[in-house]
């Protein structure tokens, strides 16, 4: 009996242990969240140096997230409107003598960057202050942000990237022949673009993916060095003769191809902010940490994960994530969660107009269309604008193509008007890696349509037909939505096939070029609000309870976590929990490809 009691005992003390640790943890967070808001005001002093860093992953919202390297376990995520904001209210503080950025690499898509970037040119342009930027290493993305510097200095053995812009992408077809899974793929009969399906199909890209990578990265990287060109003076030519060759292979060669100013040390940089700053040389510079600042003149004062919610005449509505059926986690749009918040801002009194801000790659066709439908309805009642993000690709662009005005970057991906069905045969493996057989009883010729048989062919053609009819739904709803297009027009553009923002405003799929104040901008000159009027709503509103919000990061942390492991894991990670996790209902999707990143 002495092992039994042993073990009995040991486990216990074990469990014991860990609940203490836990409860310490639970403990400490919400200490550190009282903490937070017990804080006085941030101020800033006079001769203030912003100092943008941008270490964390920026999103569309803010909002608070369980960090264990954070002093207080929660950080506060801010989003790219509070960002913008910040840098706007830098520009009127008198406190605030420049900006230093101190960028060495950028968690966030190419059009997040662009706006941005945008916005830091609207700050010297309408403010006449530096902008001065630093670092030891400089990514592409963190340099096509800081090449808007007034000078840009870099360490004098550090390294500076400028290679192009490539994607690589990872294909599982010799995995699934070597398990025995058959990937049995149902997509439209014309959408020869659709690549979301190719990594279980294929080895290599298809013609037509490479064709429309290679037209989506050429687009892109035109409008990265056309930018730069103005901002540093340097020719197209010279920038593509650089990336071809990679001239720029050390600091010293960065210099002579005049991507930067000049190699200098961190205080040999500090000596000139002292300068400009008229900093006494026994005195330390006063460098601004942006994200306080950017809280602070957002008043974000509680935890949160939407900004502060109030009374307003427009209604912005956040759609950003994978779409899915019901009410979906934070981090998805879920269609009932993103349908009712339109619904919501459709039925206030007050809300004059809708801007919904897409940043997806799209998700189930079903859940989409129910979000559309809203749409619909909203937009027979007050404008509906959307502004897009980073990504706003198949059944992302579903739920934007209804709107009376499409917004986007240069940068932003979107089109993917497409549609398919995968379903894994997994009945070989079973059987010939575990012995697993099945077999069935069944009252008609169809009732068991399982993951353990392969389709028969008119089983296949039943599904294909409900795959088309989908397609033919959304290309007519395209149609219908843009203006000018016919049904055969949207056929020939969509087919699967993705578009740089750039390519999209000349095919029409989008209306505009513009960040999200653009788009706020024009829905309130549609619903007749004057500018100094306008007030916004953020919907969908979080419940404010906070244990209920600190529980749910805790639900998310295994996610978190194995997603940052490294790119690979991530990457079949999220293939294996899109195969996983997807309804009956939405086995149909209009999803943009996960794999896909322009680096």
């Amino acid at each position: 009996m002495k092992p039994f009691w042993r073990t009995f005992w040991a486990s216990s003390l074990s469990s014991l242990a860990i609940g203490t640790t836990l409860i310490i943890i639970f403990f400490s967070i919400v200490i550190g969240i009282t903490s937070s808001f017990d804080k006085k005001p941030f101020k800033v002093n006079e001769n203030g140096i912003l100092h943008i860093k941008l270490d964390d992953a920026i999103s569309e919202v803010s909002f608070a997230d369980f960090d264990p390297n954070s002093p207080e376990l929660i950080k506060k995520q801010l989003g790219i409107k509070e960002l913008k904001n910040g840098l706007q209210e830098a520009s009127d503080d008198d406190n605030i003598k420049g900006i230093l950025l101190n960028i060495d690499n950028i968690s966030a898509g190419l059009a997040s960057v662009e706006e941005i970037r945008n916005s830091l040119l609207d700050f010297k342009e309408n403010s006449g202050k530096f902008i001065y930027s630093y670092s030891e290493t400089y990514s592409q993305g963190a340099y096509y942000l800081s090449s808007v510097a007034d000078e840009v200095y870099l360490y004098p053995t550090g390294m500076l990237d400028f290679r192009g812009l490539g994607t690589e992408l990872m294909f599982f077809k010799g995995t699934l022949d070597k398990l025995g899974i058959e990937m049995q793929i149902i997509r439209g009969s014309n959408n020869k673009f659709k690549s979301a399906v190719e990594p279980f199909i294929y080895k290599q890209m298809s013609d037509a993916n490479r064709e429309q990578m290679m037209l989506l990265l050429n687009s892109v990287w035109s409008n990265m060095l056309t930018n730069i060109k103005t901002s540093r003076n340097i020719t197209l030519e010279e920038m593509n003769e650089i990336a071809d060759s990679v001239y720029v292979r050390d600091a010293k060669s960065a210099v002579d191809y005049q991507l930067v100013d000049k190699l200098i040390y961190e205080d040999e940089l500090f000596t000139i902010l002292k300068n400009e700053t008229q900093t006494a040389e026994d005195e330390e510079l006063n460098l601004v940490p942006f994200n306080k600042y950017c809280s602070s003149k957002s008043r974000l004062k509680k935890l949160k994960f939407s900004e502060l919610s109030e009374k307003g005449n427009i209604a912005v509505v956040y759609a950003v994530g994978d779409i899915v059926s019901g009410e979906g986690k934070r981090t998805q749009i879920g269609s009932d969660k993103i349908a009712g918040a339109v619904r919501e801002a459709r039925l206030d009194e007050d809300i004059k107009a809708i801007v919904l801000r897409v940043n997806s790659p799209g998700g189930s066709a079903l859940a989409s269309d129910v979000i559309w439908r809203e749409v619909i309805l909203a937009k027979e009642t007050k404008p509906v604008i959307v502004s897009m993000g980073d990504l706003a690709a198949s059944g992302g662009y579903y739920i934007s193509c209804a709107a009376d005005r499409i917004f986007s970057q240069p940068n932003t991906i979107t089109g993917s008007i497409g549609v398919f069905g995968m379903i894994p045969n997994i009945g070989p493996m079973m059987e010939d890696k575990l012995g697993v057989t099945f077999d069935r009883a069944e009252t008609n010729s169809h009732s068991v349509m399982s993951l353990s048989k392969a389709l028969s062919e008119k089983e296949k053609a039943i599904i294909q037909k409900g795959v088309d009819d989908i397609y033919n739904d959304f290309i007519s709803k395209v149609a219908k939505g843009r203006d000018g297009l016919k049904v055969e027009d949207v056929d020939k553009i969509g087919q699967g096939r993705v578009w740089s923002g750039t390519d999209a405003l000349r095919i029409g799929l989008v209306d505009e070029m513009g960040g999200i104040e653009d788009a706020i901008s024009y829905a309130a000159k549609k619903a007749g609000i004057e500018k100094s009027e306008i007030k916004t709503k953020t919907l969908p509103e979080y419940k404010s309870d906070n244990l209920l919000e600190i529980i749910e990061m805790f639900n998310e942390q295994e996610t978190s976590i194995k997603s940052n492991l490294n790119p690979i894991y991530t990457n079949i990670s999220k293939q294996i929990e899109f195969l996983n996790d997807y309804k009956t209902a939405d086995r149909i999707q209009a999803r943009f490809p996960y794999s896909f990143v322009i680096k």
